[in-house]
């Protein structure tokens, strides 16, 4: 049973301060690094006393471009991630490209939602993903290997999964999240090869003051960490929005063979996706790092540790629960036009 109206608006209102909090992360942590920036090379000094002398220029430059960057995430989110991605608007242009588009404005219909705009992206590996601040401003962008290897009746099951997304603004917290992820992450990579090959590792500046060293190792340990930290953030957005997803499909589809067939169609794929990235990644609706198949995605990628830096649940999962919805067992799924791969 897919969850009621109400249930959609309680999501709704959760992920608004699930935003808001990502947001405020975003920023404390971007400050944090430009306050250990005007520490290590800025105005900012420790003098004998333990007291602090000089302008945070920096720290307040960071913290701009940090809501500067939260403004252009929220509202230029869509077209950044859609432009990494490599993504262009798809066209009637063939019978496959044609059937994608109606059946975007079915699930459309069937959410009482406004029919996104639908995009492609030419990569071999089948995977699709939605982007957008809220369902008047989302777009669903499906790989070339999606509608190659997909029938319609799998398609309306990978689409209906992306139009939940819009639907309950799952968008809107994992665009926000996939642009400042980058921003993090390219931080932090930059931090960490600035202490490494120029950065001040003294512990006595020449004023007198004390604290470079330390404050170096400080900068260094953020800016290694901010990788994790974006990553972290990522799995802010819970992995639980899958499941839900995936049940609002056979909701829109009546239909659970649907995203079932899609499940294990995308299950027996290997390649991963050329263009993305750990920034991204988590808007898919499987792993595209790695594959849904070598990705950790499986049974034993949901142990213990692996678990803990997962963008998603286990596909075998997923794929169980929509079996049980068509009363099947693990091992009853041969009438499928797919084979999900054996983790046992």
């Amino acid at each position: 049973m897919s969850p009621g109206a109400s249930d959609f608006r309680s999501l709704e209102r959760s992920n608004r301060r699930r935003t808001a909090a990502l947001i405020a992360v975003f920023v404390l942590v971007l400050g944090a690094l430009g306050f250990g920036l005007d520490l290590l090379v800025g105005d900012l000094r420790f003098d004998q006393d333990g007291g602090m002398t000089g302008f945070p220029m920096l720290t307040i430059a960071a913290l701009v471009i940090a809501v500067v960057q939260a403004f252009v995430s929220y509202y230029a989110g869509a077209r950044l991630v859609l432009a990494a991605m490599h993504a262009a608007r798809l066209s009637p242009a063939s019978p496959k490209s044609q059937m994608a588009l109606d059946v975007a404005r079915e699930m459309a219909l069937a959410a009482r939602l406004p029919t996104p705009a639908l995009y492609l992206v030419n990569d071999p590996a089948p995977n699709a993903f939605a982007v957008g601040r809220d369902p008047g401003h989302a777009a669903i962008c499906v790989t070339q290997g999606l509608l190659d290897v997909m029938d319609r009746e799998e398609l309306q099951g990978v689409i209906g999964h992306e139009m939940a997304h819009v639907r309950d603004y799952d968008v809107r917290t994992m665009t926000i999240v996939a642009v400042m992820v980058g921003a993090i992450a390219l931080l932090g990579d930059f931090l960490s090869r600035w202490i490494w090959f120029g950065g001040d590792s003294s512990d006595q500046r020449e004023d007198g003051s004390r604290g470079g060293g330390l404050t170096a190792l400080v900068v260094l340990v953020l800016g290694l960490l901010a990788p994790l930290i974006a990553q972290l953030i990522a799995m802010a957005v819970s992995r639980e929005r899958e499941y839900l997803a995936d049940a609002a499909s056979v909701e829109f589809t009546r239909n659970p063979r649907a995203l079932l067939r899609a499940l294990e169609q995308i299950a027996a794929t290997t390649s991963p996706l050329k263009h993305a990235s750990r920034a991204t990644a988590h808007m898919f609706i499987v792993n595209p790092i790695a594959g849904a198949g070598a990705s950790g995605d499986d049974e034993g990628g949901e142990g213990r540790f692996a678990a803990l830096f997962s963008t998603h649940p286990p596909l075998a999962r997923r794929i169980e629960r929509l079996r049980a919805m068509l009363g099947q067992n693990k091992a009853a799924s041969g009438g499928s036009r797919g084979q999900v791969p054996s983790n046992d």
